[in-house]
């Protein structure tokens, strides 16, 4: 009923009040006597916050409005917890306003101050009704509201930044006297004209996020890209993380900071993509698809009439580039890379023209070697933090670009309030003095040189969350109404004159935060990237279509030197394999098939030698190359090794067939491998054995006397037949009777054997079978084959 009462601008009577502030005064005065009475460093420590001034643990929740102006009401909601371990009884809860703060470091010390402070917090205003809590006990909470017209704030007339707490006061069963056991402090910025000179303001926007695409492809016809996970879908979801930033930061004068990677990968997955799945990949959900064309309808929808800046495709690591890429060849090309593929990305998906000259190391932190490296790639403005680039001895907040030399332009974000919505910010209590302190922060910035227009630009986390990004909106619309900053695109920012006191130097290397270097990409990381690139760069010349492999590959290499990877070093190194094994179940689908050992009878033949390509399309541009390792016993095309072009159609396996001599009977071990046009190899080697039978001269020799005993028999053959032949006519011409029994033929002719078989020559014999039958010669190998040879291979002669 108390706090009811508080609410409709009722209270405890005058009477009640003057009552107990004088019982209070009573009862402290024999401490104070004490105090009185101690040495200086016990006064000294009085002033410091009292331990018990938290035993109430005081939340503000809600603050509105953020910025008031003459008229209007300021409402302050919380809540009020009772941490300790004994009731708390006669309390009330007052509003404190302070008086004006004149600097930035005056908030810095009133936001980290905890307990209660009698010599820096004001007193409670007498024009605000307190709100009465008669017991609280332990463990408990109880709500309260302030509702106070800005009237009875007690607020200068010119505006400023005014300290406002919210305290309670009360008794305990220890302390039976009224103290303050609980407060919260936050800020009220009050301008309520706008000032001669507002501060430019530059917010960037980030869109970024992790690698989620891998350096796979479907076989499909649009080369379907294949996604690591279904991660990027949950944030684009309604609520998500991605579709907050959309969503928030429409219609707000902000600058977007886009990485192409993202785009890209938002874009095939409204289009056609598939997720692994094990050791395979599935098509992608329809309801993704439709999640991921809604999100960018919404992002094309946000960004028209909205500067936008391209960062190089994948966000590189500019900082582990600089201090362990730059040992690894090759390294700066793949960032050159990252950067020229980012306008086309940007452009393509949003249909906007960005800027692609500016680069944003991790927090902002810069060295020399960074700042080079930010250049060599195309960068002529690099968004560096004033934690890094200090300035030293300015009692204001100096315009944000600097020229560093070499015709760079240092971008320095304000680190304070680039930082102000790091942390948790899901409870309502952190958003609202989140909000409150940057609010204050910029007015004070204002009012640090009111006759002077400066330049600030503030350059959040990369990926905020879903609260911080809610906290970082309403901040920029607590900016809305313009009374002390007007909007300005990065761009602009970095064009404006710079503050000739403002600090032009970059700090040494020796500077550079020891957190962020350990985060940094290892050494190994550019040389797995290295061999990638080298790999890929060999297989793409023997390639007829060489986009359905180089862009996702080459892509997939970009995405490893990703600002993202950092604290997920294991995360790193599994898609740094995992895009190898992707282009080397490539390359290895172009390949020798295996050979068995082949024998080779007599003086020359020809070897053939396979090569199989199982890739969706044809190849060509390579050499194969067959070397004897005995080119005294078996040469090659005349000489110790053989040079013959080569192409394969897709899916398909082609024969090649090298002329081979042979001097020596014995084993020769044989080498046959791929070379692309600049000599490269291409693929491993592949090794067979080649068994010589050579014809010496004594088997010659065997052979021809063979051959003259065959010539011989032959005749002697021939002179039989005729004899028999002669014979059989003269038997015709005679009588048909038969000699006396008792007298011999006048043939003179021996008995007849008529179980004789028939003679060398006859029909039926084994001699003229073979002269009707004469073995062929063995065909040629085709010329297409994928088949490997089989065990006692002979070669083709």
């Amino acid at each position: 009923m108390a706090e009811a009462a508080a609410f409709q601008g009722t209270g405890p009577s005058p009477a009640r009040r003057w009552l107990r502030r004088t019982l209070t005064v009573a009862v402290g005065a024999p401490l104070l006597a004490g105090l009185l009475q101690t040495p200086s460093a016990t006064l000294a420590q009085a002033a410091e916050e009292n331990p018990v001034s938290r035993t109430v643990d005081v939340s503000i929740d809600t603050l509105t409005p953020s910025a008031p102006v003459e008229g209007d009401t300021v409402t302050v909601t919380g809540t009020l917890t009772n941490r300790g371990k004994r009731v708390i009884t006669d309390a009330t809860v007052n509003l404190r306003v302070g008086p004006r703060m004149d600097s930035r470091s005056e908030i810095d010390q009133v936001a980290g101050r905890k307990g209660f402070r009698s010599d820096s917090d004001p007193q409670p205003l007498d024009t605000v009704p307190e709100i009465d809590i008669p017991r609280l006990e332990a463990g408990v909470s109880r709500d309260f509201r302030f509702s106070v017209p800005v009237a009875k704030l007690g607020l200068d007339d010119e505006g400023g930044v005014y300290q406002l707490g919210v305290s309670l006061t009360g008794q305990t069963s220890q302390q039976q006297y009224d103290r303050v056991l609980g407060i919260e402090r936050t800020f009220l910025p009050y301008q309520p004209e706008p000032t001669s000179k507002r501060t430019q303001l530059t917010y960037l926007w980030p869109l970024i996020s992790s690698a989620h695409v891998s350096a796979d492809t479907a076989s499909d016809e649009q080369q379907s890209p294949v996604f690591q996970d279904d991660e990027l879908a949950e944030e684009l979801r309604p609520g998500g993380r991605l579709d907050e930033m959309v969503t928030l930061g429409q219609g707000l004068p902000v600058t977007w900071v886009i990485d192409p990677d993202l785009l890209a990968s938002v874009d095939a997955m409204a289009n056609s993509y598939r997720v692994k799945d094990g050791t395979g990949h599935t098509a992608g959900l329809k309801e993704n698809k439709e999640l991921a064309q809604r999100w960018l309808g919404m992002l094309e929808k946000a960004v028209q009439g909205r500067k936008v800046v391209a960062l190089p495709f994948a966000d590189p690591d500019l900082a582990s580039v600089a201090h362990r890429g730059k040992a690894v060849p090759g390294s700066l090309e793949h960032l050159q890379s990252a950067t020229a593929l980012a306008g086309s990305t940007v452009e393509t998906v949003l249909h906007v023209r960005p800027a692609t000259d500016f680069a944003w190391p991790v927090e902002g932190a810069v060295d020399p070697s960074i700042m080079a490296v930010a250049t060599s790639a195309g960068a002529r403005k690099v968004i560096a933090r004033s934690d890094s680039i200090r300035d030293g001895g300015l009692a204001y907040t100096p315009t944000a670009a600097r020229p560093v030399g070499g015709g760079t332009t240092a971008v320095v974000s304000d680190a304070g309030l680039s930082t102000a919505f790091q942390g948790d910010m899901v409870r309502a209590e952190t958003s609202t003095l989140a909000v409150q302190e940057f609010l204050a922060q910029t007015l004070a910035i204002t009012l640090e040189q009111p006759q002077d227009q400066r330049s600030v630009v503030v350059a959040p986390q990369r990926q905020p969350s879903v609260a911080q990004a809610q906290a970082m909106a309403a901040a920029v619309r607590g900016l809305g109404a313009r009374r002390w900053t007007q909007p300005i695109d990065l761009v602009a920012a970095a064009a404006v004159k710079p503050d000739p006191d403002a600090s032009t130097r970059v700090p040494a290397a020796s500077k550079y935060p020891k957190k962020l270097r350990d985060g940094e990409l290892p050494v190994q990381a550019f040389r797995d990237m290295k061999s990638t690139r080298d790999e890929l760069d060999d297989f793409q010349v023997i390639l007829t279509d060489a986009t359905r492999v180089v862009p996702p590959v080459g892509s997939a290499i970009n995405r490893e030197m990703s600002t993202s990877w950092r604290g997920r070093a294991g995360a790193a190194a599994i898609y740094r394999v995992d895009v190898q094994d992707v282009l080397q179940r490539l390359t290895k689908s172009v390949v020798l098939v295996d050979k068995s050992a082949l024998t080779l009878s007599g003086r020359s033949a020809t070897i053939p030698v396979t090569v199989q390509n199982k890739l969706l399309q044809d190849v060509e541009g390579l050499v194969l190359r067959l070397t004897s390792s005995n080119g005294t016993r078996l040469k090659v095309d005349g000489g110790t090794s053989a040079d013959l072009p080569i192409t394969v159609r897709a899916g398909h396996s082609q024969s090649v067939k090298f002329p081979a001599s042979a001097n020596a009977n014995g084993q020769v071990s044989m080498t046959a491998q791929l070379y692309t046009v600049d000599g490269t190899p291409y693929g491993t080697p592949m090794t067979f054995s080649v068994k010589v039978s050579e014809m010496t001269p004594t088997v010659m020799l065997v052979i021809a006397g063979g051959v003259l005993l065959l010539v011989l028999a032959g005749v002697r053959m021939y002179s039989q037949r005729k004899r028999l032949a002669a014979r059989a006519a003269e038997n015709r011409t005679e009588p048909e009777t038969g000699p006396e029994p008792g007298t011999a033929q006048e043939t003179g002719a021996g008995p007849v054997d008529a179980t004789a078989g028939p003679v060398d020559g006859a029909p039926g014999s084994a001699t003229a079978d073979r002269a009707e039958h004469p073995s062929d010669l063995d065909a040629d190998t085709g010329s297409e084959s994928g088949d490997p040879s089989g065990p006692g291979e002979k070669v083709d002669r």
